[in-house]
């Protein structure tokens, strides 16, 4: 590499491979800053854009929106945060303050919102530049790859379970990969009982859970000994919503933590009757991010993760597809 290029996964295409070439390093607009790229988490949601499951992506497209870098150059602009500094860069990359759901404080609906490793290239490179405002300032304790899934797994995890009774006591959560292994660290550290439901004799996520402390453990068939108070899931599986419902109790809440699940099967109303309530996660806020590391100041939580360097990210890719990832997949790079 020279000091004008970079090493980077392309994605140029659904259904074909990532290609691993040079491009340009790119140059901080203003109200931007550059990112030297320490690591970067392969997310559900990279799997979701890859097989053209979610709409109208940037092309080509450099994947990726679970960034740890250092700041290394900032565009015209830029306020609190300076050359050198450890950030954050989350799936929300931009929105722009004058929408009705910007007015409303909801960014997360913005209407002309843009996204990181989505409508704007990622992190799947040695170099990244992403939206000042929209970065996370992050302490030295985050400088490392483990922590890149905090950045969509943990925050996604976090506002769905956000969304959830604070006196709720049993959680399900559905799907136990990346987002579920922090969650239940959380819970657990509140006091929950989570009970985690893995793909049908999925062992080895079963046996994960378990030594994460999960109150029980089956498969997504599985009847839970105990009705819930309310479940997460994660899986983008739209069958799981009416075996969730039934599994919940009266005035549970089920939230649907991903950006893209499969077709949702026909349930009879005596499912969602007695005022159980079903919705959508979408997207983060700026505050979330901002309530989820400060958070994180008095709960521990250790991310699982199998690290991979830059070129083999279709390789990561596969074996999370295939379920064979224990915990997080995460890329790291080496720009010496």
């Amino acid at each position: 590499m020279n000091a004008a290029t970079m090493k980077a996964m392309v994605f140029e295409e659904p259904g074909r491979a990532l290609v691993y070439q040079d491009v340009a390093v790119p140059v901080p607009s203003d109200g931007q800053v550059l990112i030297r790229v320490l690591a970067c988490g392969i997310c559900r949601t990279d799997l979701h854009v890859l097989d053209g499951e979610l709409p109208g992506p940037k092309l080509p497209l450099i994947p990726g929106h679970e960034i740890i870098g250092t700041v290394a150059a900032v565009g015209a602009g830029v306020e609190g945060i300076r050359i050198g500094d450890i950030v954050g860069v989350p799936w929300l990359g931009y929105t722009c303050g004058k929408c009705r759901y910007c007015k409303k404080g909801r960014e997360n609906l913005c209407e002309n919102a843009k996204f990181t490793g989505y409508t704007m290239d990622g992190g799947y490179a040695e170099y990244t530049v992403a939206y000042a405002q929209y970065c996370f300032r992050l302490s030295d304790q985050y400088h490392n790859p483990a922590s890149a899934p905090l950045l969509c797994a943990g925050l996604i995890g976090f506002r769905s379970y956000h969304m959830i009774d604070a006196a709720a006591k049993n959680i399900g959560m559905y799907g136990f990969g990346a987002a579920a292994h922090i969650l239940i660290q959380i819970a657990k550290a509140q006091n929950k009982k989570v009970f985690a439901f893995t793909r049908d004799g999925d062992v080895k996520s079963q046996s994960f859970a378990r030594d994460l402390g999960a109150f029980w453990v089956g498969g997504s068939s599985d009847i839970p000994p105990e009705k819930l108070d309310a479940s997460i899931i994660f899986a983008p599986a739209g069958e799981l919503i009416p075996k969730a419902l039934q599994d919940t109790d009266w005035g549970g809440t089920v939230i649907c933590g991903g950006i893209h699940m499969s077709e949702i099967p026909a349930f009879s109303y005596d499912l969602l009757w007695e005022e159980r309530v079903l919705r959508s996660v979408a997207n983060l806020t700026r505050q979330d991010g901002l309530d989820f590391f400060d958070l994180l100041k008095s709960i521990t939580v250790h991310t699982q993760t199998e690290l991979f360097p830059l070129s083999q990210a279709n390789e990561a890719i596969a074996r999370l597809r295939n379920g064979l990832v224990k915990g997080a997949a995460v890329l790291v790079m080496d720009t010496k």
